[in-house]
Order: C-alpha cells, then sequence, then structure tokens
C-alpha cells in the first residue's frame, strides 16, 4: 500500500489535471492485485506482470467509479479526488456554523477574515486553518482545486468583489456568494467591466445556498451546505484515500502494527455510506473513518481484527446484509446489502 501513495504522489505532481483510479481485483483468483490508471494509461500495479498488465488496454479504459469487468473477472475502481476543502471568507454569524457543518462532514475548512476578534471566533468553531490578512492576500495563499468549495460571506460587498475577483481565477468546484440581489448584480457587473470571465460568474450560485426559507445564522449554513452537498454529489466520484488514513498507513511510528482497511465496493439498496468509503482498523481495535456505523460496521471489524490476529488471510471480499434481525435490532434498517473489501497491510 506503501508503493501505491508513493505512485498517486507522483502521478499527482507530474499531470495534477489527470483522472487518476486506483483498481482493485475482487475475485479469488485475483484478489489483492491493485493498480493505477493516470490520464488513460496503466502507470502501477501491485503485482509485475500480474491481472492488470495481461489486461492493461482494457484497465487503462476503464473511466468511471464502481464496478466493472475485465476479462471475466469483478474490479472495483475508485476514482481519485483530493480531500473536500471548504473555503469561506468571512468569519460572521453565517460563517461559524458552516465551519461547524463542514467539520463534521470530514471537510479541511479555512476561514479568511480580516478581523482578529472574528478570526478567533473561526478557531473556536473547529476551523482547520484560519488566515487572519486581508481577504486579498489570505486567497493567495489559498490554491484551490476541482475539491475546493468556496463560500464568500463577508461583510460587505466591496470585501465580496475583492473574493470573487480572486477566486474566479482559481480552480473550483463550487463558488457561492451571500447578499441580496441588487448588490450580486453590482459586483458581477463590475467584475465582467473588469475582465472577469462572464461565464464564470454566471454560474456562481447566489443567493447562496438552496431556497428552504432559511432566516437564522444556523439555518442559512444548513442551506449553504445542503447546496455544496448536492453540487459535490452530482459528480459520482468514489472516496479516495483520506488524508488521516494515508497518514496512518504510511507512518509506521505514529500507527505500528498490523492494520486492515475495508473499503464498501458494492451496494445494493440502502446503506448508510457509499461506494469507496474506508475504514482503517487498528491493531487496537480503533479505527480512523467510518463504513457507516452500527451493527454493519461492528461486524466488519470483527472481521478486520481477525485478519490483524491470524495475520490471514491478506485480502477478503465480506458481504453484510442490512434488512435481517441484527440490523432491524441496531436500527440499522436500511434494506440494503454491502460488499466491504478488506486489505490486511503490514
Amino acid at each position: 500500500m506503501q508503493r501505491l501513495f508513493e505512485a498517486i504522489e507522483k502521478v499527482e505532481a507530474c499531470e495534477p489535471g489527470a483522472v487518476n483510479l486506483v483498481l482493485s481485483a475482487l475475485d479469488e483468483a485475483h484478489l489483492g492485485e491493485k493498480a493505477l490508471v493516470s490520464g488513460g494509461k496503466l502507470v502501477w500495479e501491485s503485482k509485475e506482470q500480474g491481472f492488470f498488465s495481461e489486461n492493461r488496454d482494457v484497465a487503462a479504459s476503464v473511466t468511471g467509479s464502481g464496478i466493472a469487468q475485465i476479462a471475466g473477472s469483478r474490479v472495483f475502481c475508485d476514482t481519485l479526488g483530493k480531500e473536500k476543502q471548504i473555503v469561506i471568507c468571512g468569519g460572521g454569524h453565517v460563517a461559524i456554523p458552516v465551519v461547524r457543518i463542514g467539520i463534521m462532514m470530514g471537510c479541511e475548512v479555512i476561514v479568511l477574515e480580516d478581523r482578529p476578534t472574528f478570526a478567533d471566533h473561526a478557531r473556536r468553531a473547529g476551523a482547520t486553518r484560519v488566515i487572519c490578512d486581508s481577504f486579498e492576500a489570505g486567497l493567495d495563499q489559498v490554491a484551490g482545486s476541482a475539491d475546493t468549495y468556496f463560500v464568500i460571506v463577508t461583510r460587505g460587498h466591496r470585501y465580496d468583489q475583492v473574493c470573487l475577483e480572486k477566486i474566479v481565477r482559481k480552480e473550483h468546484a463550487y463558488i457561492g456568494m451571500i447578499g441580496s440581489r441588487r448588490r450580486v448584480a453590482m459586483v458581477k457587473q463590475h467584475l465582467i467591466e473588469s475582465g472577469s470571465s462572464k461565464e464564470v460568474l454566471d454560474a456562481v450560485y447566489t443567493p447562496i445556498g438552496l431556497d428552504i426559507g432559511a432566516e437564522s445564522p444556523a439555518e442559512i449554513a444548513v442551506a449553504i451546505m445542503a447546496q455544496i452537498i448536492e453540487v459535490k454529489n452530482k459528480k459520482k466520484r468514489t472516496y479516495g484515500y483520506s488524508r488521516e488514513i494515508v497518514q496512518a498507513i504510511t507512518d509506521q511510528d505514529r500507527e505500528p502494527g498490523r492494520k486492515v482497511l475495508a473499503t464498501i465496493v458494492a451496494r445494493k439498496g440502502s446503506a448508510p455510506q457509499g461506494m469507496g468509503a474506508k475504514m482503517l482498523v487498528l491493531s487496537d481495535g480503533r479505527c480512523i473513518g467510518t463504513i457507516g456505523g452500527g451493527c454493519m460496521e461492528a461486524a466488519v471489524v470483527h472481521k478486520a481484527l481477525l485478519m490483524i490476529r491470524t495475520e490471514t488471510p491478506r485480502a477478503e471480499v465480506c458481504h453484510v446484509d442490512l434488512t435481517g434481525d441484527d440490523a432491524e435490532d441496531e436500527g440499522m434498517v436500511c434494506g440494503g446489502t454491502v460488499e466491504v473489501l478488506l486489505e490486511a497491510i503490514g
């Protein structure tokens, strides 16, 4: 797994805009073999001249997330995205609940605020990073990416204008701006006259948030985060590897011992988490991440600990039924089934 992360890091540095997929063989004959496809090319595999090399052209042609068939064998395709990043311009009353919800969603949350007192409010709310500087200087420190969601909730339209002018030139997944239609129209028109792209400006979500009749700062924050979730989920990408999971796998001094990575590779019906959700089970029973909680997750953790303690097998696909009596007793009546790939590490 260490070599996989090294390969991912290398292709992301060399070709930052390429679509990267991790392929995992699920059938018994090739179970545990993995490959990395970047920009339509097979660039790495866990077993030299293995299953994926034998089927190089088909493997390289895979483009979507989920289960694919390669040479009659099932393969899980995990489209990698970077960690979701929410950048909030402004640290006022609306920003604080946005910070808290963003952290609950597992996102990196960056707050830009030029007033020290309000910057402290964002820190106390749990923001991952707070940049207390002018909005212009703060945005110079944020690169943006296809997984960056910008939320503009400053205290005045002149600050909105500064933020929006910088943000529309950055790569982004979402830009939302608070304010009245008149205020927003003024800002957009000025930026168009200054040379900003009308196409990008027209795609800005404003008034920000889903129209749920929100009134209080907390309700507005819920509407904003609901809209971000809607935009995020339309991409239909899988989860990739979180920063915490990568660190725990690669840093043996920090988390020594054998571990098991659990990944949801298929689901039917309703389930608490989607394909690609990951959880790392450590040798002492602690878990990093979640695949849904409840009896389903407990069963997977039990299997993972058996793998850790017996040191066999190296990989296994387990099936969890969420429709039975045990699931109902736990309040997990989702009415579906999931397949989880367990991979021993170390």
